[in-house]
């Protein structure tokens, strides 16, 4: 079978999924989405660095709903509030269209409400499914940590550390105005909802503690957060710009799922441009530790083929596959809202 694909934006994520899908024997690119003036009017092949192949990217939406396609793949940049990709998600999925999105959706039911609303009765008038399946957030927490609950005979406490190093970021936009990075530490108050990247992040993350409890039969009270941030130790040189020693330059997000009163559910999330405020100096990238009757522990690092010189990071190609991987599973499912399954590995018969 041939999945026919719309691509959605085309930041360092977004490209690797175009070349993703341009690569892939099953998949066919019928539509590119960029916000960039730049970008519209390219071949689609051209901003993946692949030959041609006939499609023009277009800013205009209304070009993508009149297309006939299986699946989008949302890559819109993470934007304060969270929820402000609702409204051209709810058009995508009325129009017919599946859905995946790398940033969020994990789970809205968790909102109940107005919003949950809105995006089922999208999917009911389209006949379309909705699916959040990016690698950060996400994969850690509702894949790898539920199947290693199915070691424990008891459950007592699920920890998923991610450590990512975002010295190599370029765009100054987005490091310095939506990650917050070079702020004054005693101007900024992360656990503050209102400030930009705690209202970008606070409602993802949300919904994925929402998820791993409703993987593992827990009733989810609330989310309490405890962000943390950290000043530089000296003057950085990183690729986005510098940053001045005191400026932020570590950022530890941490939500806590209370189930029962007690604190069941962590996700903690270093962010850093330098490794001074890590407790160790070179951590892998997901730490997953499962207290209970056994306990577990899991540390689990991304690397590329071997060969491989190109400057897309084991990351960005790890979306690209998460996200490949889901499409024939969220074009399989029926119309609605869906929790992403634990495994949705490598479908060899589909290559």
């Amino acid at each position: 079978m041939t999945y026919r694909v719309i691509q959605w934006a085309t930041g360092a994520m977004g490209r690797t999924c175009l070349r993703a899908v341009l690569d892939h024997p099953a998949m066919q690119l019928v539509g590119l989405y960029v916000y960039g003036e730049s970008k519209a009017g390219r071949d689609a092949g051209e901003l993946a660095r692949r030959p041609p192949v006939g499609v023009v990217a277009t800013r205009d939406v209304d070009e993508i709903l009149a297309l006939d396609a299986d699946v989008v793949i949302h890559c819109a940049r993470l934007a304060p509030p969270y929820g402000s990709h609702d409204a051209e998600i709810i058009r995508l999925l009325a129009s017919g269209k599946n859905v995946i999105s790398i940033n969020g959706y994990s789970d809205p039911g968790y909102w109940g409400g107005a919003r949950l609303a809105a995006l089922e009765a999208a999917c009911a008038a389209g006949g379309s499914t909705l699916m959040g399946a990016g690698l950060n957030p996400g994969f850690a927490a509702e894949q790898l940590a539920v199947a290693a609950s199915g070691l424990c005979a008891e459950l007592d406490q699920v920890e998923v550390v991610e450590s990512v190093d975002c010295r190599a970021m370029r765009n100054p936009d987005y490091v310095f105005g939506v990650l917050g990075f070079g702020e004054d530490p005693a101007s900024a108050n992360p656990n503050d909802p209102d400030w930009g990247p705690a209202s970008a992040l606070n409602g993802m993350y949300a919904e994925v503690l929402a998820a791993l409890a409703e993987r593992l039969g827990l009733a989810l009270e609330r989310v309490d957060t405890d962000h943390r941030v950290f000043a530089a130790t000296e003057d950085l040189a990183i690729a986005a710009g510098p940053i001045r020693k005191g400026g932020i330059s570590h950022l530890n997000w941490r939500w806590v799922g209370v189930v029962a009163g007690a604190p069941r559910l962590v996700m903690s999330i270093h962010w850093h441009m330098e490794s001074a405020h890590l407790d160790t100096p070179e951590p892998p990238l997901w730490r997953i530790h499962v207290t209970g009757q056994p306990g577990v522990r899991l540390s689990v690092d991304l690397e590329k083929r071997p060969g491989d010189a190109t400057p897309t990071s084991a990351e960005q190609l790890g979306v690209a596959g998460a996200v490949i991987n889901a499409i024939p599973v969220v074009c399989a499912a029926a119309p609605g809202v869906l929790l992403r399954p634990v495994a949705t590995p490598f479908r060899g018969d589909l290559a």
